[in-house]
């Protein structure tokens, strides 16, 4: 049966804003990355040495270097079907591609603790970083709600967000194709799909 009985086939964002048909109101389209590139491990808080965070506050970009995304949709709007958009990326390059993704959601006005990034393969390197201190730190981070919070898309322990950006940059075919609609299920209000359009639309197509 289809991943998604209302929305049975993703299709690539194209640049400049999407119209919510519910509201009437418009959403963020992030910007696809050009290609993969090097992502140091960022640090804990008050761990010394250089770091790149994975989430940039509006105040950190340099303004013209992206063009902001529309302001993001509203609370009530959380409790209809949520709104998916497609950024392609190679596996290699999904995870910087939610990266990119981020800090546009960020400069539309998206508050940190309103996003969730979901890696399908290798570990977001901050969740991976957050982890090495033990998991009830890691999920604490979760629970407080005050950043954006990096997870493998097949924790059993994630809550729900208003946004959830998944970086299909690995993973099974069949295990990919269980995720995603488990991941349109904790997004409130949209869900952003960083991967291969060809492999993602075929699984959605197929119903694997």
């Amino acid at each position: 049966m289809p991943l998604f009985p209302e929305e049975p086939q993703i299709h690539e964002s194209v640049p400049g804003p999407r119209a919510t048909p519910a509201a009437g109101r418009t959403v963020p389209t992030p910007r696809p990355v050009p290609g993969p590139g090097p992502r140091p491990v960022p640090r804990r808080p008050g761990v010394p040495g250089p770091h790149r965070a994975p989430a940039v506050t509006p105040s950190q970009r340099t303004p013209g270097d992206a063009k902001p995304a529309s302001p993001a949709p509203s609370a009530h709007e959380a409790s209809s079907t949520p709104q998916i958009q497609l950024i392609p990326a190679s596996v290699e390059g999904a995870l910087d591609a939610a990266d990119e993704t981020v800090d546009l959601l960020l400069e539309s006005g998206r508050a940190p603790g309103e996003i969730l990034v979901l890696a399908t393969g290798e570990q977001h390197p901050w969740a991976a970083h957050e982890l090495s201190f033990g998991e009830a730190s890691y999920w604490a981070q979760q629970d407080a709600g005050d950043d954006v919070f990096y997870a493998a898309a097949d924790s059993d322990r994630l809550a729900g967000r208003p946004v959830v950006v998944v970086a299909v940059n690995g993973g099974a075919d069949d295990a990919i194709a269980r995720m995603l609609p488990q991941a349109m299920a904790r997004a409130g209000a949209l869900l952003v799909v960083c991967g291969d359009p060809q492999r993602i639309n075929t699984l959605i197509a197929a119903g694997v």
